[in-house]
């Protein structure tokens, strides 16, 4: 069963979810419980494909030895070659999942949620690495932050220190009260984005453009506008059904979206678009690649570690997406817009060319609405048909 993929999903979850509600708004703790209803749902998810969930079960096993295994590592020693291995490592079954299909028919690697479960897993490598988890987490709390599964299929992707916290946290009737308003509120949200605007959008406009001749410009675009629309109501209502049951379950799990089509520059709409993925892979590549290029003095120059920053991150986005040439393209053409958004903001800050007023807004809006949209036209390979 797909999450969110279906009514009968979000009767099961009522049922389900029904016992947490009413403890929480007794101001009981009820994660215990919770804890329980998620190995239910991930059991209802993966019911129809065995092997997916065996796959879930090694990778967790892998994971949890990883992750625990390091931080008794950390706390006697630090080198950095253990470190790039146990990061490797844990990367691995993702690599696995992402090449096995071109060598084989069967990809036993694979299952839903893989690539999310892997950010979270190595971000925990890496956030004992740098000393900011520094205790043994207890099993129960580790499988409960990897497994948590209204986040599962597509994110957003959660820091371990943030999900820790809300678990901790003492939570009287009247602040679940705010959570379960908060809550409803996210679910009938992605019902509208996803169900209602989104649908609509893919069933009446982009299903019926087969009446202009596929390589006809006006087609085309018309399918990029469209698509782009469509991309952003489906993952986003997604989102908001994630948080939404997050918020239920007393954690509330990071924003995805923040109105990105008004976006004023590239690097605004990575701060605004998918941001659990974004920052991810700002904080845990960007940010250590410069911060790496900068300690070794390879490259003394700001501007040219930053922008090859730029494309080591997009690149690595794009092949994560898939080893398809249009995602490669995608994360290709991203790169290049950061990079030379990144010059024109040097070259601006000098030559003040580009004043910030009124008018310059709506236009780096409008020219940022339509360079994204045409990203997403390269994303849905739809040109290649």
């Amino acid at each position: 069963m797909t999450p969110y993929g279906s009514f009968s999903f979000f009767f099961i979850l009522a049922i389900l979810l029904a016992p947490t509600v009413i403890l929480g708004l007794q101001g009981k703790r009820f994660h215990t419980y919770n804890m329980i209803v998620s190995v239910l749902v991930l059991a209802i998810i993966f019911s129809s494909k065995l092997t997916g969930f065996i796959a879930l079960i090694i990778f967790t096993i892998w994971q949890v030895l990883l992750i625990q295994g390091y931080i008794r590592y950390r706390k006697k020693a630090n080198s950095g070659l253990v470190f790039t291995l146990a990061v490797i490592a844990s990367i691995l079954p993702l690599m696995f999942s992402k090449f096995m299909p071109y060598f084989s028919p069967i990809n036993w690697a694979s299952f839903l949620g893989i690539s999310y479960l892997t950010f979270k897993a190595t971000q925990m490598i890496m956030e004992t690495r740098d000393g900011l988890i520094k205790q043994n987490i207890p099993l129960h709390r580790l499988l409960y932050f990897i497994l948590f599964f209204p986040t599962i299929s597509s994110g957003p992707i959660d820091r371990y220190r943030r999900f820790d916290k809300d678990l901790k946290q003492e939570l009287t009737g009247e602040d679940y009260k705010l959570l379960l308003y908060n809550g409803i509120n996210k679910i009938f949200q992605g019902f509208l984005y996803k169900y209602i605007i989104g649908y609509s959008i893919n069933h009446f406009f982009l299903a019926n453009l087969r009446f202009i001749a596929a390589n006809h410009f006006e087609s085309q675009l018309y399918y990029m506008y469209g698509y782009s629309f469509y991309l952003f109501f489906d993952f986003a209502g997604y989102s908001a059904f994630a948080i939404g049951v997050s918020y239920i379950m007393g954690v509330k799990s990071p924003e995805n979206f923040n109105l990105p089509f008004i976006s004023r520059n590239m690097k605004d709409f990575w701060n605004r678009w998918h941001m659990s993925l974004s920052f991810w892979f700002r904080d845990y590549v960007y940010m250590r690649f410069v911060f790496w290029m900068t300690k070794k003095k390879w490259i003394k120059n700001r501007n040219i570690t930053s922008n090859l920053g730029y494309v080591l991150l997009f690149l690595l986005m794009g092949f994560w997406h898939g080893l398809e040439i249009q995602y490669i393209v995608y994360g290709i053409y991203h790169a290049l817009l950061m990079v030379c958004y990144n010059m024109f903001e040097q070259w601006n800050k000098k030559h003040k060319w580009w004043p910030q007023n009124k008018f310059t807004q709506v236009v780096s809006v409008l020219l940022t609405f339509h360079v994204v949209c045409f990203g997403f036209y390269i994303f849905s390979g739809h040109y290649i048909h």
